[in-house]
């Protein structure tokens, strides 16, 4: 049995990634979160009825002992983490100007600090295997910037860096490192535009809408198990968006 880490698996891309592993089918499923203990309780529940053995970690991904502490826990749970994915995430939407020094901060510290400290972690357990996989979540803003979510696109073009540095030092040990940049995802996280504002960007998205949270995880799911020879990789998944 494989055993999967997500972080930022309370809902939206997070939660269907987690379910979307369970239907592969031979999983340990090991969901991380900060947002919503009672969602991710429920989430266990879901799973533990489906059969699929899951453990939930509360806290914050981006403080060190946390992390430390959880993967440790994680390992004596389930053993050697076989498949990472890093999906915590948060955005700030306004002019660079208005934004306090401590919001910059928090958004480069969740969506890139986190990626950095729970990589850290399961390297070594990877290494022991000479095998395992790393699936950072991105956004087509890392690569195209966007106006007015300055510290989300930074941190988002900071993980693309990471994930294509990161494949070439692990590559030779038999890890891949890849990432999936994504365009409009019917999330909780694009709820601060409005309905009309919706529409509008959909018009200018070649088919015409956002993609679902499950069309997300799918593709997830699909860099994580399969595709032996893909590393190093920021796949996009926008629509013909950018």
């Amino acid at each position: 049995m494989k055993h999967i880490f997500i972080t930022g698996a309370s809902g939206g891309i997070g939660r269907e990634t987690v379910k979307a592993f369970a239907r592969e089918g031979g999983m340990r499923i090991s969901a991380a979160g900060f947002r919503s203990g009672d969602a991710l309780f429920s989430l266990k529940k879901e799973l533990e009825g489906s059969g699929t053995p899951s453990e939930i970690y509360i806290g914050d991904i981006a403080e060190e002992t946390f992390v430390r502490d959880t993967f440790q826990r994680a390992r004596e749970r389930f053993g050697t983490v076989d498949i990472l994915v890093n999906n915590a995430g948060i955005d700030w939407y306004g002019l660079l100007q208005d934004m306090a020094a401590s919001e910059w901060d928090r958004v480069l510290s969740v969506n890139l600090r986190s990626v950095f400290l729970t990589c850290r972690e399961v390297i070594p357990q990877m290494l022991e295997k000479h095998a395992g996989t790393i699936l950072n979540v991105s956004s087509v803003w890392g690569r195209v910037g966007a106006a007015c979510e300055v510290a989300y696109a930074a941190s988002k073009g900071g993980i693309n860096a990471l994930t294509r540095s990161l494949a070439k030092e692990l590559a030779p040990s038999g890890i891949r490192v890849n990432a999936a940049a994504f365009g409009m995802i019917d999330t909780a996280m694009n709820d601060i535009f409005s309905a009309e504002e919706k529409r509008a960007i959909a018009e200018e998205i070649p088919l015409g809408r956002s993609a679902s949270p499950k069309e997300a995880a799918d593709l997830i799911v699909s860099l994580a198990l399969r595709h032996p020879y893909l590393t190093g990789q920021i796949i996009t998944l926008d629509g013909g968006w950018t």
